[in-house]
């Protein structure tokens, strides 16, 4: 990747990270470009940070209407043909366990395809010559968080991809200085706007992007059978360049 001068080359943050962060610490970090040796300290933020979200998706998933009557008429029908408490009470405690496995090993499946997509390869993914970018900060001697940006569908448009953070290195800043760096580089090149996706769980990242400028787009369902059933709901996210 290039090596030109970023932003945020040098920083330091302080305050309580948010999600059991480095309380009351002052971290120096710096934003840089990002290099081959990075790739697998890039897959490792990526992927523990994305799975803090699978307890979230199994409580979201519980809660539509299809899944409460569900468990609502097992166990009334449980409560009909037993005798006592205990086998339908063991029967849901066994069905729930079942649940939050199967929806576990979906986002587990989510995780891996993305691992084995862009990210197997960033170097190549996010190549200059394809008007791509990826950055990673560091601090510590060490990796601590990554952002990317592809060409979008539209003209004149980037996506912003794979923001993470490291959960003892939140809070103090750094992902907000990813971001700057990121919107600072489309503005360079002159781009429209900078687009990216969310979650209906990404809480904290829907805020944190907000507070960068970025306003809601545009909101839809993931058109699939699963994303029906689970009522996954995408935000898009936007940010227009001056």
């Amino acid at each position: 990747m290039g090596c030109e001068p970023c932003p945020y080359q040098a920083g330091a943050g302080g305050g309580a990270a948010a999600g059991g962060g480095r309380a009351h610490s002052m971290v120096e970090y710096r934003i840089r470009p990002y290099r081959q040796e990075d790739g697998e300290a890039v897959r490792e933020i990526f992927a523990t940070g994305m799975s803090e979200y699978a307890p979230a998706l199994c409580l979201h998933v519980l809660r539509q209407p299809w899944a409460l009557l569900a468990l609502g008429g097992t166990a009334a029908a449980l409560l009909a043909s037993a005798r006592s408490l205990l086998l339908p009470l063991l029967a849901l405690t066994l069905l729930l366990a079942l649940a939050r496995h199967l929806l576990g090993c979906a986002w587990r499946a989510y995780i891996d395809r993305c691992l084995a997509g862009d990210l197997r390869d960033i170097g190549a993914a996010y190549a200059e010559s394809a008007g791509a970018r990826f950055w990673v900060a560091e601090a510590d001697e060490r990796v601590v968080g990554a952002v990317g940006l592809l060409p979008g569908d539209a003209d004149g448009e980037l996506v912003l991809k794979r923001m993470s953070v490291r959960k003892d290195y939140r809070g103090l800043g750094i992902a907000a200085a990813l971001g700057h760096t990121a919107l600072a580089f489309a503005r360079q090149r002159g781009c429209r706007a900078v687009v990216l996706n969310t979650l209906m769980l990404q809480h904290r990242a829907q805020a944190l992007y907000e507070r960068l400028g970025f306003r809601r787009h545009r909101r839809y369902v993931l058109p699939t059978l699963y994303g029906r059933l689970a009522n996954c709901t995408i935000t898009v996210y936007r940010y227009e360049l001056p």
